[in-house]
């Protein structure tokens, strides 16, 4: 079980405070609510993508660049001021919680989050004591405050999810068939429910010192979810993403909040018990096959091939009119690649398709009278 303090409050959750972005038709659509045109971003937005952000990042980890707030807040800044976007992501990485307590995470150029010393057993454990915001990654509160004053969209703070930060830590690095993370589940399952207490108690404690900053919406990354049964992935790690979810929703009550997977297509349904109030969806899935298999009420995000952007903005315009057509008109949809911009894309391509998505966007759109 995890050491650190109950995170739920008690008594009565305090009345949501109207917030800035509210009317915003990113904020709405996560509401499931109408819109003027159906709003869109990216995620890996501030990619490698952007020569504006190859040239103010430089060389080096990207942790060195999350520790510093201007910077971070530049980078963030940066896709929204070129594509229009309708929410910005903030610039970070989904490992900055373990790397802050000392666990011995790096992300590696090319390759992705790297660990030193790689989880093995209980005695590891003592190395993901609890985050402290305030004394851990002041840097993340700082640039989430300098953004929250300056951008005129939605700030979307994030977290990974307790089974894909998991699995980093587990397996050392980036894997193909996770089989170190798989056998851990199995083998040890009092152990592995520590482990993931521990990371959720540590994406609580982040998310909510984003939120408290002045972010106005958050997602979960638990991107590698999909690479597990459906019993595997309801039985192991849902729960602690339903207890992640829920206690967000108790010290912030009304926030939006995104759960996004790869490869999740036969976990949808599951996802969509979380208590999130969009589910993302990769490219697999067709978005109308996607709103049956979440159910009434809950937002869908997606889902563009990142693929399609490679090429010619013909074939992009025809992806894209696709996507929107499955999206249909029912209230509810976040226009979004199916995942990360890819390094290689045009951003002039980019910039058209969010031009295309608010001018043939449907999905909630009030048509006048």
């Amino acid at each position: 079980m995890s050491t650190a303090a109950p995170s739920t409050p008690r008594g009565p959750a305090p009345a949501p405070a109207p917030g800035r972005f509210d009317d915003s038709p990113f904020i709405r659509a996560c509401r499931s609510q109408s819109v003027p045109h159906v709003p869109v971003w990216f995620m890996r937005q501030a990619g490698r993508s952007l020569p504006e952000y190859r040239a103010a990042r430089g060389p080096g980890s990207i942790l060195d660049a999350i520790a510093q707030p201007e910077l971070v807040a530049e980078l963030t800044c940066q896709p929204v001021d070129r594509y229009g976007t309708d929410a910005a992501i903030f610039f970070s990485d989904i490992v900055v919680p373990a790397a802050a307590v000392g666990f011995g995470v790096d992300v590696a150029p090319g390759t992705g989050p790297v660990v030193s010393q790689p989880f093995r057993s209980a005695a590891d454990l003592q190395r993901l004591r609890p985050l402290e915001p305030e004394l851990d990654t002041p840097y993340v509160i700082e640039a989430v405050q300098i953004l929250a004053e300056t951008l005129d969209v939605p700030l979307i703070g994030f977290a990974g999810g307790p089974f894909t930060v998991a699995s980093y830590l587990v397996e050392g690095g980036p894997s193909k068939n996770f089989t170190r993370v798989k056998a851990l589940m199995q083998a040890e399952p009092g152990l592995w429910h520590d482990l993931v207490e521990r990371l959720t108690d540590m994406a609580l404690a982040s998310l909510r010192s984003q939120l408290d900053a002045g972010a106005s919406a958050i997602q979960v990354f638990d991107s590698w979810a999909g690479i597990l049964t459906p019993r595997h992935y309801e039985e192991l790690v849902l729960p602690a993403t339903r207890r992640l979810i829920a206690d967000l929703e108790a010290s912030h009550p009304g926030t939006p909040t995104i759960l996004f997977g790869v490869g999740t297509g036969e976990l949808l349904p599951l996802m969509a018990t979380a208590g999130t109030s969009v589910v993302g969806v990769d490219w697999r899935v067709p978005l109308d096959a996607a709103r049956t298999r979440v159910g009434q009420g809950i937002a869908v995000q997606g889902n563009l091939d990142p693929a399609m952007c490679l090429g010619t903005w013909e074939v992009a315009e025809a992806e894209t009119r696709e996507v929107l057509d499955r999206a249909g008109t029912a209230p509810g949809h976040i226009f979004n690649l199916g995942h990360g911009v890819l390094p290689e894309t045009d951003p002039a391509i980019l910039e058209q398709v969010v031009a295309l998505v608010h001018a043939e966007g449907r999905a909630g759109v009030e048509t006048p009278a």
